[in-house]
């Protein structure tokens, strides 16, 4: 059910868990938030698989918590991200010294948390135990050099609530970048959402300085690996996550157009990233490529946020001996 951080535990160290539901963008989201932690602080994190443990809705309303794995080390800090690991945060809430943190919006109040990490387009009123975050947390580290070889990356989604989707409009963006950078190399990456006769049509595409990637040809950490070889970056905007991970890598970012949909609150944060000046719209292509410094804000809210839980007292003040943090300085 646990698993725990492979590093010494002693008592001098932060123990945190991290609840999840197994969903990739939860556990993506938690693993970059953990990871900070762990710098910054030295904490141990440890999974907990929320769906493993019955929580019956009395314990959650009362705070009472259920039979855990007795390898687990008892924790300063419970993070749970998705809704399926709610009701698991609610019933550890009350643990002596421990504190809870929930990341994205829940339906339950946020009085019963010590803090939360909230996306800015959710719409909540900030407050003291509440931080507004651009876009969503993920486990990209921003590039200290972006490459000068003119390798481009383009991540492709596919159909979603928030953009109409036309894979007409989607390749003949591609074929107009392909063909006005014809001394580029191309590597595109498409996802589970995109459609088949798209994933065609890419496959299509595929010659010596095309590459044309799919999902069961990726790895954890081939995104990460992918963006540090890459001038420029190019992303659908139906996914926020994949729109954070490109902003947060530094790689000069721009987003293929779609028409968005009206009410949307993905499309909203999408909006506030350029806005920003996070990501560049299709318009402004020539400045991605040319990687010039009009849209070159630095995104990285993982890291953000694990200051933020430090500085709120959401980890022992005790446990902070890493005099870099103390200094304010970026490990």
């Amino acid at each position: 059910m646990a698993k725990p951080d492979p590093r010494t535990q002693d008592a001098s160290t932060p123990v945190v868990w991290l609840l999840t539901d197994n969903k990739p963008g939860h556990r993506n989201q938690l693993k970059g938030l953990g990871n900070r932690l762990r710098v910054l602080a030295g904490a141990s994190t440890y999974w907990v698989e929320a769906s493993r443990i019955k929580v019956p809705l009395w314990r959650a309303l009362l705070a009472s918590p259920p039979q855990m794995d007795a390898s687990l080390p008892r924790p300063d800090l419970v993070i749970a991200a998705g809704s399926g690991t709610h009701r698991l945060l609610l019933s550890l809430r009350k643990l002596r010294g421990t504190r809870t943190l929930v990341v994205m919006k829940p339906a339950f109040p946020l009085s019963l948390v010590s803090g939360a990490l909230i996306p800015a387009h959710d719409r909540v009123q900030s407050g003291p135990r509440i931080l507004l975050t651009e876009g969503v947390l993920n486990t990209i580290t921003p590039l200290a050099r972006i490459t000068e070889k003119r390798e481009a990356l383009l991540l492709i989604g596919g159909p979603s609530p928030h953009f109409d989707w036309d894979d007409d409009v989607v390749l003949g963006q591609i074929s107009h970048l392909i063909g006005q950078y014809p001394d580029w190399r191309w590597t595109i990456s498409t996802s589970r959402r995109t459609p088949e006769p798209m994933q065609e049509r890419l496959n299509e595409m595929a010659e010596l300085r095309i590459t044309v990637v799919h999902p069961e040809q990726t790895h954890e950490d081939w995104l990460s690996h992918q963006l540090s070889a890459s001038r420029a970056v190019w992303v659908t905007p139906d996914s926020m996550s994949m729109v954070c991970e490109a902003a947060t890598s530094g790689v000069p970012t721009g987003l293929f157009e779609l028409p968005a949909r009206s009410g949307s609150r993905v499309v909203e944060g999408v909006e506030r990233l350029i806005q920003g000046g996070y990501v560049a719209q299709w318009t402004d292509h020539a400045s991605v490529m040319a990687g010039r410094a009009d849209h070159d804000r630095s995104l990285w809210e993982a890291n953000r946020a694990a200051r933020w839980v430090l500085e709120s007292g959401l980890l022992p003040k005790a446990h902070r001996t890493n005099p870099r943090l103390q200094k304010g300085a970026q490990p």
